[in-house]
């Protein structure tokens, strides 16, 4: 089988700092190759590029819609920056996590605001988005469709119905699908997995949120993909390995490895 890689895991967060070592020497001893590492604040960038050098991992550079309230024109000024810096980094992959949460009770026309000028930069510096969406795909996709970024990206933590799933798909977006995918309550999830082409996705777990509701543990980590994987082989009826491989051809490509 192929690497797998977590295409969005935060394992800069403190959660995994007294045991990182020891999760990434259980990851590759399954076959768990590389972890992308989004940026969702300021105060974390410089960390998440510390991790990412120590455990050779992936990251992305972004403000999170969470974070928009406290975002200054300084921070923005400080994130262009640092993708300049870093701009020949081959573990700088994307530009995020950044999108709309209407369950979130910041002001979304802030939200909106902090979205497109990061929709800006992944166009300037020609890198794929990593994007979160809740509650807002009508606007997410009017976004999209009139920007027009040519790296296009993916749609993180997705979890609904195919004919949503294939208007981010038609657009050219990968859908990021995680622990969600196990439990027994996620049928239209479910059903798009079941029913899209299987080069429509990415695996991810967005460790250490989004664990399984019959998930052992009281985070999540990514030593869950390989039961996404096979969760997902059964849904798509055809082999583990085969959606191995072409989960590794797909964010290679996505990201440019």
């Amino acid at each position: 089988m192929k690497p797998i890689i977590d295409s969005h895991a935060h394992i800069d967060f403190p959660v995994f700092d007294d045991d990182r070592a020891a999760l990434f020497e259980n990851m590759h001893a399954v076959g768990i190759d590389k972890v992308l590492i989004p940026g969702v604040c300021p105060l974390q960038w410089q960390k998440q590029i510390a991790v990412a050098r120590q455990y050779n991992c992936l990251y992305s550079l972004g403000i999170h819609p969470w974070y928009c309230e406290t975002a200054t024109v300084k921070n923005i000024e400080d994130l262009r920056d640092l993708l300049i810096r870093y701009k020949d980094d081959s573990q700088l992959v994307a530009v995020g996590e950044c999108g709309l949460d209407k369950l979130h009770k910041s002001n979304f026309i802030t939200q909106m605001n902090l979205f497109r000028v990061q929709v800006s930069l992944a166009k300037e510096f020609d890198l794929p988005l990593i994007i979160h969406v809740v509650k807002a795909h009508e606007e997410i996709l009017k976004c999209l469709k009139s920007e027009k970024p040519s790296r296009k990206g993916v749609i993180h933590g997705f979890y609904g119905g195919p004919q949503l799933a294939l208007q981010y798909v038609n657009l050219g977006y990968k859908l990021g699908i995680g622990g969600l995918l196990l439990n027994d309550n996620a049928p239209k999830l479910q059903q798009t997995v079941a029913e899209l082409p299987v080069d429509s996705f990415v695996l991810e777990t967005d460790s250490p949120a989004m664990a399984p509701k019959n998930g052992q543990n009281s985070y999540n980590t990514p030593l869950l993909l390989p039961d996404i994987l096979n969760k997902m082989a059964h849904l798509q009826k055809k082999s583990s390995v085969l959606i191995s491989e072409q989960m590794f051809s797909n964010v290679t490509q996505l990201f440019d490895l």
